[in-house]
């Protein structure tokens, strides 16, 4: 009789199995070897010159055994029984014998039925009790070459843990934030404010990355690092500006405010801007603190009154504020800067300057007019002002292009500047004979990070006057400088109260939108509800922003380049390294973290040197906010992992060939997951969550050092795609839908 047999080309339990019967039966029973064929459909099979089949392992043995010992070789007992149910679904499921072990015979290798229950005892053997593997050993020996050579063409997969969602991870947390935040004893308190936006427009992509996502980002920082911290911010509502937008939506200003203040928060909310507190300046606290500043200041000899010449609207019969008077920009020529600045080069301006100057609201020729008003003696404050900021920017390590903008104005010398205005909505003067007039914008608003904060907690003055304990930090476009480094620091000197005073102040030069400027009513640019509409996510958006923020100079928002980097950088960067490990993980071990030996890695030390620096530097990045750098050196951790993995050839020949050192990467790779998701955090605070989805933990503090911290028996849960591509189709599609009327 010649046959030809087939093995199993699997490599599960039930494989090696089926392996171990026709290798053996073949050897005792036939003169046939076991083969395999990739060609061959069927799992194993038997047939014979004639064309006879046989397509189960079982009575393939028995068939092969009967030309030796005839119909013996077709008796069954309850063991075959035993085989066929409970060993047969033990080997299937690959889960462990809960069923009592029948007592085995005497050992016969000429018994097809002891072929077979050995055969589905074997590859179980170390699960099963002492007495059953003597049994197994003695009758292995016996036929040991047969067993070599099924072990040879069984590819057997090892065997995989159960997930059990189980939490195996030691390591410093984030905190859970306080109900009410306040300053804490011991402890490194940091209050951070961005700039008030103002409140009567959508904010495009260069006012988010100059001012809240800027802040936010450090913020998010601090509380990754377990800083106490409180992060306020707010719309800037009173002035001219309102006022006027009111009069053209035909709405009082308050209903304007309140309208502008939903669009500005819903904007800030979908780009995941994590605001302790988002408030308004126009509140009876506002009003209170701000009076009391004034007051204060009047009192310590700090504000004198002026006959001011104002231009006047004789078509409309008003004073026009500083901003809406418009015309030619002494300094540069610029033909539409405003009344208290030039946009173009940033010189602060008195409408007077102006050449040609005219109404902005209906392009009449302004008349000069006398009105008294008030104004802040900052020649007076002007030495101690001095003394504060050359110790400030020093110890508070202002950026480069804030201490630039300072010290001008204070090398020209400074003098009185006045702080009202001829209007009504506003904060009132609390003066007499000054009715009628309210505070300036520019000296009000800045108090308002102070009043916001007092309407999110009772607990204000223990930020704002606890200059010992509490650090405070701004952000902002470089246009708001003088306002925070001069007007206001001045104003709380005056007071002589004991301020919590400007301690690192961060700004910001100007974000252009692809070689011009952004323009709302030219339809230029992308502003808030265009980015939420784009169907991109605001990871993507927020990590382009902080990619190209623009720190020491002017830079460009390219469409080109933000998909560019969502593909390049995002995808086939950070998402491949987290994904591609987090699959390999759950398809070889279940999502069970490994036992694991890190000297099984045997570049696992170099691996810690670098990452270590890496992570040095980014926290010297971060804690000096230089945000832009940070997210470059943040990447590079991520970058480190993908070349560990390489250098490591993870991949199925490395499990099944080198498991020891398979299990060390993959555990050292899952702790890097964990390490990078935790430094992304400020950046792309929905990629983290994600992350810690995936890994099934919480979030982990950013540490000063790489660690082990995810350990063995840990479950992971199912891989998600972080980033997907984007169609660079869509650059040409964008780059007309918000192009305007801009000449190129």
């Amino acid at each position: 009789m010649t046959e030809q047999v087939y093995g199993s080309l699997g490599s599960g339990l039930l494989d090696l199995s089926d392996n171990l019967k026709l290798s053996i039966a073949t050897s005792l029973f036939s003169k046939a070897s076991v083969l395999q064929d990739k060609d061959v459909t069927e799992t194993v099979l038997l047939k014979t010159k004639s064309g006879f089949e046989l397509f189960e392992p079982n009575a393939i043995v028995r068939y092969l055994a009967s030309s030796r010992i005839g119909f013996d070789a077709f008796k069954r007992s309850n063991l075959s029984h035993f085989e066929e149910v409970v060993l047969y679904n033990v080997l299937k499921s690959g889960k462990s014998l809960t069923e009592p072990l029948l007592e085995l015979p005497p050992i016969n290798t000429s018994s097809p039925e002891q072929v077979i229950l050995f055969s589905s005892l074997y590859p179980i053997k170390d699960s099963l009790p002492k007495s059953a593997n003597t049994w197994i050993s003695e009758f292995a020996s016996k036929v040991e070459k047969a067993v070599a050579h099924a072990i040879s063409i069984t590819k057997l997969e090892r065997a995989k843990e159960e997930n059990t969602g189980a939490s195996h991870v030691e390591a410093e947390f984030v905190k859970p934030q306080d109900a009410s935040i306040k300053p804490k004893p011991n402890e490194r308190n940091t209050l951070i404010t961005s700039a008030l936006p103002y409140v009567n427009n959508v904010p495009h992509l260069g006012n988010i990355v100059g001012s809240v996502l800027s802040a936010d980002i450090y913020a998010r920082f601090c509380k990754a690092r377990n800083y106490n911290t409180l992060f306020i911010c707010g719309t800037d509502e009173y002035g001219t500006a309102t006022e006027t937008k009111a009069l053209e939506e035909n709405v009082t200003p308050r209903e304007l405010c309140t309208k502008y203040h939903k669009i500005h928060s819903d904007v800030y909310k979908w780009f995941q801007i994590g605001f302790d507190y988002f408030g308004r300046t126009t509140t009876e606290l506002q009003t209170e603190i701000a009076q009391d500043i004034f007051v204060k200041l009047y009192n310590n000899g700090y504000l004198e009154e002026q006959s001011m010449r104002q231009l006047y609207c004789p078509v409309h019969n008003g004073f026009l504020a500083d901003r809406y008077v418009e015309g030619e920009c002494p300094k540069c020529h610029y033909e539409d800067a405003r009344g208290d600045q030039c946009d173009k080069c940033g010189t602060l301006l008195d409408p007077f300057e102006l050449i040609n100057p005219r109404c902005k609201l209906d392009n009449a020729s302004p008349e000069p007019k006398n009105s008294n008003h008030i104004f802040l003696s900052l020649d007076k404050l002007e030495p101690r002002l001095r003394e504060w900021v050359a110790k400030a920017s020093e110890e508070g390590k202002w950026s480069k292009n804030s201490r630039t903008i300072t010290d001008s104005w204070i090398k020209e010398g400074l003098l009185p500047r006045c702080i009202t205005r001829d209007l009504v909505w506003g904060t009132p003067v609390p003066l007499d004979g000054f009715e009628k007039k309210v505070l300036y914008v520019w000296f009000d608003a800045t108090i308002g990070y102070i009043s916001i904060t007092a309407n999110y907690t009772k607990h204000w003055k223990e930020w704002w006057k606890n200059p010992d304990h509490v650090d405070l930090y701004q952000f902002m476009g470089k246009d708001n400088v003088p306002f925070h480094t001069v007007v206001f620091p001045a104003s709380e000197i005056g007071t002589g109260d004991k301020w919590t005073m400007l301690h690192h102040l961060s700004t910001t030069e100007y974000l252009q939108y692809e070689g011009g400027k952004f323009s709302k009513s030219r339809g230029i640019g992308v502003f808030g509800n265009n980015a939420q509409d784009s169907g991109i996510p605001p990871s993507v958006w927020r990590y382009y922003l902080a990619s190209i923020r623009p720190e020491s100079s002017d830079s460009q928002f390219s469409w080109g380049e933000f998909v560019s980097k969502n593909n390049n950088e995002l995808l086939a960067n950070l998402g491949n390294f987290v994904n591609r490990l987090t699959k390999f993980v759950n398809a070889k071990y279940n999502g069970v973290v490994p036992d694991y030996d890190v000297s099984n890695c045997e570049n696992y030390e170099v691996l810690v040197k670098d990452v270590n620096a890496i992570l040095k530097q980014y926290l010297i990045d971060l804690e000096g906010v230089h945000l832009r750098k940070g997210l470059e050196v943040a990447m590079q951790l991520s970058a480190r992992g993908n070349q560990f993995l390489q250098d490591n050839k993870l991949d199925n020949s490395l499990y099944n060939d080198k498991p020891a050192k398979s299990d060390a990467v993959v555990a050292i790779g899952l702790n890097l997951i964990y390490l990078v998701g935790s430094v992304i955090y400020p950046y792309m605070p929905e990629t983290t969550t994600q992350i810690n989805q995936i890994l099934n933990a919480e979030s982990l503090r950013i540490p000063d050092e790489f660690g082990l911290f995810i350990k063995a028996g840990h479950c992971i849960n199912k891989a998600q795609y972080l980033f997907k591509r984007i169609d660079e189709k869509k650059v040409d599609e964008w780059r007309a839908l918000y192009g305007g009327k801009q000449v190129k």
